[in-house]
Order: structure tokens, then sequence, then C-alpha cells
């Protein structure tokens, strides 16, 4: 999910920044390119650090800036498809659970959150389940499945699907009360068998 990549690039570094610290002006021109943007092939782009062969500025005719070759690593989170991925609840709405991994959200539709019914309660903002009596709401802790994923060149048009349907996913306090029960069960079993 989280990936640390070198990357190769020209920086081409504005005449108000001479006579400024060279590295502090690189740095100030890659963050203003880089961070926050999105690569449909690499993901989100978080930081920008260690850089590292700077080369001497070469300045183009008609052009005041300097031009330097360099080599930086940036911080990246990539999600991939059919990826488990632990996250926070940051919002309930009427048809699902939009749940923070990283630095996106993706959305838990209501109809992916467990196998029971589940209904929105508009006063309480929370979804429960008919049967089952869970309970979903903001700040819990969940692990999902990421079942569709696109992403654009904006955190905002980017779509991130994910599911809890399946064994071992959902609410953190779900999964452990699944564990105790089949280790009942287990025993259980064990002790009929004897």
């Amino acid at each position: 999910m989280y990936k640390l990549l070198s990357i190769k690039d020209t920086v081409r570094v504005p005449p108000k920044e001479f006579g400024t610290d060279i590295k502090k002006s690189i740095i100030k021109v890659l963050r203003e390119k880089y961070e926050s943007r999105i690569d449909p092939e690499l993901g989100v782009i978080l930081s920008i650090s260690n850089i590292r062969d700077i080369s001497k500025g070469r300045i183009i005719p008609g052009d005041g800036a300097s031009y330097h070759d360099l080599v930086f690593d940036v911080l990246i989170f990539s999600p991939k498809l059919h990826e488990t991925v632990m996250g926070r609840v940051s919002e309930i709405a009427q048809f699902g659970a939009f749940v923070r991994i990283g630095p996106i959200d993706g959305l838990v539709h209501i109809s992916q959150v467990t196998d029971d019914f589940i209904s929105y309660n508009e006063k309480t903002g929370v979804l429960s389940g008919k049967e089952s009596g869970k309970v979903l709401k903001v700040g819990d802790i969940v692990r999902a499945k990421v079942v569709t994923l696109s992403l654009k060149s904006s955190i905002t048009d980017s779509k991130i699907g994910l599911t809890m349907r399946q064994p071992g996913l959902g609410k953190l306090e779900w999964i452990e009360q699944k564990k105790k029960e089949e280790k009942k069960k287990a025993k259980k079993g064990k002790k009929g068998g004897e």
C-alpha cells in the first residue's frame, strides 16, 4: 500500500529563487509539482525526500530559469485491487460508510457492510444490522477489501469501493466476537466428541 520510490527528473528553478539555497528552492518546486497529486500508475504522492545528485544548473536561451537534473525519493500510497486494508469510518451516509484509508476515503456501500439487512438511522448517524444488532458509526476501526479502484488525477475524482462482507472483514469488534464464538464452538465440539 505504501511505497518509497526513487525518481529522476529535471527541475526548473525560476529566477526569483536565485540567491537562496538551491536545495531549498528545488524542494519547494518539487513539492508544488508532486505532493498531493495522483499518478494513475503509481498512486497518491504523499511526500518528497532525500534529494540528491543535483547537477549544475543550465540555462535555456529565452528562459531565465536554471534547470537541474536530480534524483529524489517519493512516498506513495498505492492501493491495489483485492487488497485488505484497515481504516477508520470517517462518515456515515444513507447509502453506506466512508472509510479513511491513508490519504483517501473508500466507500463501503450499505449492501457491503455485513450479510445482515442494514438500516440507516439519520438521528444517530449509524448503520445497524436488523438481525445481528451490529452497529457501525463514525470513528470505528474496520478491516475491508478493495473491490473497485479508479484513481484519477485528483483525490476528489478518484473512487475506491470496499467490502466488509467476507470472513475476517468488518468492524474489529465484530471480528473479535466471531473468533470468540468459533473458539466456544470448537470447545463444545471437542467435549461432545470425547
